[in-house]
């Protein structure tokens, strides 16, 4: 689905020849709003709680705010990967950063990492390891061939530059340069 968003922005970005950042500032009321009518009843769908209800304590709003902040610049990150990488592209890097959204939280929250998350977080790094290496083998494979025409012009010029060296006296050579 993010790859169907991903395509659909950026053709949006070059149609109308817009940048990331004006693209965000576009779309980002209309994800706020929503998320702002569609979230509380989600909320109580998943937990059978109202966020009413909550016991607000100054470390859960700490948190909260460190959450929003890393959501707008993820956000951020991503509009600006859009128009600069291509679809598969995106899609390693949503991967990435899902495992450091598990990790973090491993980290900084103490949720459980489970085997199941720990085979996929080291299969997402594994695809990714190979994705870069299939890409770079691409590129290897589309370099010109014409570098054996360089280097035998580069023989031929350090041939030339030794055949003038070596005919002159060796007096008259100090580092690199001819006396006249």
């Amino acid at each position: 689905m993010s790859s169907l968003f991903f395509q659909t922005i950026g053709s949006f970005q070059k149609k109308y020849n817009i940048g990331s950042f004006e693209l965000l500032s576009k779309t980002a009321p209309v994800q706020a709003i929503s998320l702002v009518v569609v979230g509380p009843f989600a909320d109580y769908y998943l937990n059978h709680r109202s966020l009413r209800e909550y016991h607000y304590s100054p470390g859960a709003i700490f948190f909260i705010l460190l959450s929003c902040s890393l959501a707008v610049f993820c956000n951020m990150s991503q509009y600006l990967c859009i128009g600069r990488f291509s679809a598969t592209s995106f899609q390693v890097l949503g991967h990435m950063k899902t495992v450091c959204v598990l990790i973090l939280g491993w980290i900084l929250f103490d949720s459980a990492l489970t085997l199941k998350n720990i085979l996929g977080m080291l299969l997402a790094v594994l695809g990714m390891v190979v994705y870069s290496w299939a890409v770079e083998s691409e590129k290897q494979a589309k370099l010109p061939t014409y570098k054996n025409a360089d280097s035998k012009s580069e023989g031929e010029d350090v041939m030339l530059l030794k055949e003038k060296v070596n005919g002159l006296p060796e007096s008259n050579i100090e580092f690199g340069q001819t006396k006249s």
